[in-house]
C-alpha cells in the first residue's frame, strides 16, 4: 500500500496551486472529512478508484471528490508534470446544486471546461487563492465566496437537456454591462467570436429567443427595476436602458408588461399611510 498522505486541517476552506513532476502523488486511504475540488490547468492527472479503474484528466478537467472517498491521484503515468488548482472545502448548505456533477468514477466526479468557461473558474479559483493567503480581515469568507464563484460558472456546464455554450457568456455578460448602449446582432457576434447566424441560433436554441429579443426582455428588466426603486423621470429610465425615444419606450414597456411605465411605479408604490 502506499505511503499515507497527510490530511490537511481545513475549518472551512483551503485553496491552493501545485506544479508538480511526475513523481508527484497522494494517497489518503480514508479521504478527507471535507470536498475536494481538483482544477488541472496544464499537464495530465491521474485519479484511481477503489475498483481498480483510473481516471486520467487534462486541460479545463474539473474533479470533485466527496468526503470519505479514498484519495488516489497524481502525475500520471508517462507525462513530465501537472498543474493543477485545489480546494478543500466544506460547502455551504446552499451549495448542493452546484457540485451535482456527473460521476466517472465511485464518488469522483468531473466536468469537463472550455473556453470562456475554462477561463473564468480558473481566475476565481485564482482569486480564491490569493484572498486566503493575504491578510485581509475575514479572508477566510473572502475566500470562499470566489472559489463559490468558480463553482457556479462551472455549473453552467453541468450536462442536462441544454448546457449553455461557453460563446455565450462573454455575450451575456457584455448585454447586461451596455444595455444603454446601441446593440445589434452584429456586434453581440462580434464579441464572441461567431457569425451572426451562428450566434442567432445558438441564442434561440440555448436561450428560447434570438439575440435582440433577449436584449429587449433584459432591458424592460431593469427598466423595471429603475421604475420601482427609483424616482427617476420616465425619459431618463427609458435613456437607461437603451431607448432615445421614451415614447417608442413605452409602446415596448407596455407590450412586456400590460401596462404603461407610469402605470407600472403607480402600481409598484405603496400607498401612503392615511391619517
Amino acid at each position: 500500500m502506499p505511503e499515507e498522505s497527510m490530511t490537511p486541517t481545513v475549518p472551512r476552506v483551503l485553496t491552493g496551486v501545485f506544479a508538480e513532476g511526475p513523481s508527484y502523488a497522494t494517497w489518503r486511504t480514508r479521504g478527507t472529512t471535507d470536498w475536494l475540488v481538483v482544477h488541472t490547468l496544464a499537464g495530465t492527472g491521474r485519479f484511481g478508484s477503489a475498483d481498480g479503474r483510473a481516471l486520467l484528466v487534462g486541460r479545463g478537467d474539473l474533479v470533485l471528490l466527496r468526503p470519505g472517498v479514498r484519495h488516489d491521484y497524481g502525475t500520471a503515468p508517462g507525462v513530465d508534470g501537472w498543474e493543477l488548482q485545489w480546494a478543500h472545502v466544506h460547502p455551504r448548505a446552499e451549495w448542493a446544486p452546484l457540485l451535482d456533477w456527473p460521476e466517472a468514477l465511485p464518488g469522483v466526479r468531473r466536468l469537463r471546461l472550455a473556453g470562456e468557461v475554462h477561463q473564468r473558474v480558473r481566475e476565481a479559483f485564482a482569486r480564491a487563492t490569493a484572498l486566503g493567503h493575504g491578510g485581509l480581515a475575514q479572508a477566510e469568507l473572502f475566500e470562499l465566496n470566489a472559489l463559490e464563484t468558480a463553482l457556479l460558472w462551472a455549473a453552467t456546464q453541468v450536462p442536462g437537456p441544454r448546457p449553455l455554450d461557453p460563446r455565450l457568456i462573454s455575450v451575456l455578460e457584455d448585454v447586461g454591462a451596455r444595455l444603454a448602449e446601441p446593440l445589434t446582432v452584429a456586434g453581440l457576434a462580434d464579441r464572441a467570436g461567431l457569425s451572426p447566424s451562428r450566434l442567432t441560433h445558438l441564442f434561440t436554441e440555448q436561450l428560447g429567443v434570438p439575440p435582440m429579443r433577449f436584449v429587449e426582455r433584459q432591458r424592460m428588466q431593469a427598466a423595471r427595476q429603475l421604475l420601482e426603486l427609483t424616482r427617476r423621470p420616465v425619459a431618463d429610465v427609458a435613456r437607461a436602458v437603451g431607448y432615445d425615444d421614451p415614447l417608442y419606450f413605452s409602446t415596448r414597456f407596455r407590450r412586456h408588461t400590460g401596462r404603461s411605465p407610469s402605470e407600472h411605479r403607480a402600481g409598484s408604490t405603496p400607498e401612503p399611510p392615511s391619517a
